[in-house]
């Protein structure tokens, strides 16, 4: 049986996160007691401790969020590390994660979190309910909610209440809200934007179904798995969409409405995006006017093609024959179309070793272009015979033999390499 003994008040961090692993591991092996009594009363001690343990656990996370570390080795976002390096389920890795964001705001819940005086289903509870507001009324549903732990309402009750707490401040307070949303009615279009103390922005709202027909067209492809290890979740996805959109990373984002002229032309009959969804006729000739329709043209000779190494941004014609060469993003696996992929200096144009020639260029969505732009020596680069560039994504700390960009032999191995 090995042996744990820990000066608790001069260990460091890790010396006492490896003995409570010890700890905890055995207890595993072990049998429960065959008391009832007994082991109620050792779930009720082990429990407590457990909500502690959360308690260090979300200090820990916070600071892997703060500081991007799991993007370092190349997991889309925080969420996605606790889900598929921890394992977690999505719901619990964003309860943790929320955990994380909004301790530093949640003083008194933290402290009784951390003493035992509240259990990790309040504090989360908490929490969630408290992500969207700002400091005054973080403060203020703070104090209603753990009011309401004191009166012994269960986590349950308190998470209803949560879902409306601008609602409970605004009747303490006797202040007025703005008009419910429903009153808005369901032909104009909304989006509710709220920032957060992080630098995030929290966004709600409604789209008819005009804007939703531009929306799900213009975002829908870009929202794509980026290949088998892509472990983002599509709300994840939808806003990585989003943000490529609104930073102007590709330029032919476009909708597709399939008509015929006569309903481009003041014709009733019905058009239809790709999917198949219906478009009435009024709706698809402003969405034409709104997004543009134009086919694609492939000129012959008379667009320049090279320009070498004085430009930095390809030609309108580069673009378009990059779209006729890869129908998708050039890593292997991603289904992100070409159109709506940005273009990519294979050999980084910053470097200064890659012209914006069209033989030196290849398309990438803009998650792998900023990915293989932040970490080169995790992207291996192959030219098949035919002058097709394809890339396949590495594990960081692997490196990429013959290829450059490798990691140094200073790199530190990544999580999922290192011996337990």
């Amino acid at each position: 049986m090995e042996r744990v003994a820990v000066d608790l008040a001069g260990a460091s961090t890790m010396e006492l996160v490896n003995a409570a692993s010890a700890i905890a591991t055995e207890l595993a092996r072990r049998e429960p007691p065959e008391s009832a009594a007994a082991c109620l009363e050792l779930t009720e001690v082990l429990s407590a401790a457990n909500d502690r343990n959360e308690a260090a656990l979300a200090g820990f996370v916070s600071v892997v969020d703060a500081g991007r570390e799991a993007q370092r080795w190349g997991f889309p976002s925080t969420q996605s590390w606790l889900r598929n390096r921890l394992g977690m389920r999505d719901t619990r890795a964003r309860e943790r994660l929320t955990l994380a964001r909004q301790r530093h705001r949640l003083t008194e819940v933290i402290r009784r979190w951390s003493t035992g005086d509240l259990s990790f289903g309040y504090a989360a509870t908490i929490a969630g309910a408290v992500a969207r507001l700002d400091d005054e009324d973080c403060a203020a549903a703070e104090d209603i909610l753990l009011g309401m732990v004191d009166q012994d309402f269960s986590a349950g009750k308190i998470a209803s209440f949560g879902k409306r707490i601008r609602d409970v401040i605004a009747e303490r307070d006797g202040t007025e809200q703005p008009p419910r949303d429903a009153e808005r009615g369901y032909q104009r279009s909304w989006i509710d934007s709220t920032r957060s103390l992080d630098g995030g922005r929290y966004i709600t709202g409604w789209l008819n179904a005009e804007d939703a027909a531009i929306w799900d067209g213009t975002l829908g492809p870009l929202a794509k798995p980026a290949g088998t290890d892509d472990d983002r979740d599509l709300p994840e996805r939808t806003a990585a969409a989003l943000s490529a959109v609104l930073s102007g990373g590709h330029r032919a984002t476009k909708v597709t409405v399939i008509c015929d002229l006569d309903t481009l032309t003041g014709g009733t009959t019905p058009a239809r995006l790709t999917d198949g969804t219906p478009i009435p006729a009024e709706q698809a000739r402003r969405i034409a006017l709104a997004a543009g329709v134009s086919p694609l043209l492939l000129g012959r000779g008379h667009i320049p093609l090279y320009l070498g190494y004085r430009e930095r941004f390809a030609t309108p014609g580069q673009r378009r024959v990059l779209e006729a060469l890869y129908p998708t993003c050039a890593v292997v696996g991603c289904e992100v179309p070409g159109t709506l992929s940005e273009v990519d200096h294979v050999h980084g144009w910053a470097l200064g070793n890659s012209p914006t020639d069209i033989d030196q260029l290849t398309l990438t969505c803009g998650f792998h272009n900023r990915y293989k732009a932040a970490h080169p020596g995790h992207v291996a680069v192959h030219r098949d015979t035919q002058g097709h560039y394809t890339y396949r994504l590495q594990q960081p700390g692997t490196g990429i033999p013959g290829e450059t960009g490798t990691p140094t032999a200073t790199s530190r191995p990544p999580p999922w390499n290192q011996a337990a």
